[in-house]
């Protein structure tokens, strides 16, 4: 079997996440991001739609990341996406992780948002 290593460029693939954390391209980010081929930044959560328009033209597809567990999007926020002719597929943020990094290692057009994986809380 051969493996091939995976190459991003200057992409900025997601190294790892932990309760509330995200590492992006070696860089720790906390709370929810958005990240793209073009950079990463701490975003806003489901109510902060503005940043995700502003990659309609930048991208094919946006990945958004509800938590551990996949979630339906809110009406409002599935609607302005549409409108927009923005694609966007909500999974649970541990798959739309890999499945952004897959995609970008591929030189694909996508960008993710993710909400963070919460830790249970203890003695659970």
């Amino acid at each position: 079997m051969r493996l091939n290593e995976i190459v991003y460029n200057d992409a900025r693939p997601i190294d790892g996440y932990g309760p509330g954390f995200f590492r992006v391209a070696g860089k720790v980010l906390e709370g929810p991001v958005l990240v793209s081929a073009q950079g990463a930044a701490t975003w806003g959560g489901l109510e902060d739609v503005a940043p995700l328009l502003a990659l309609k033209m930048k991208i094919d597809v946006l990945f958004i990341g509800t938590g551990a567990e996949v979630a339906f999007l809110p009406r409002a926020l599935r609607e302005q996406l549409e409108e927009a002719g923005l694609a966007a597929e909500a999974m649970a943020t541990p798959a739309a992780a890999r499945t952004y990094n897959v995609l970008l290692s591929e030189g694909r057009r996508v960008a993710v948002a993710l909400l963070p994986v919460v830790a249970p809380p203890a003695g659970a």
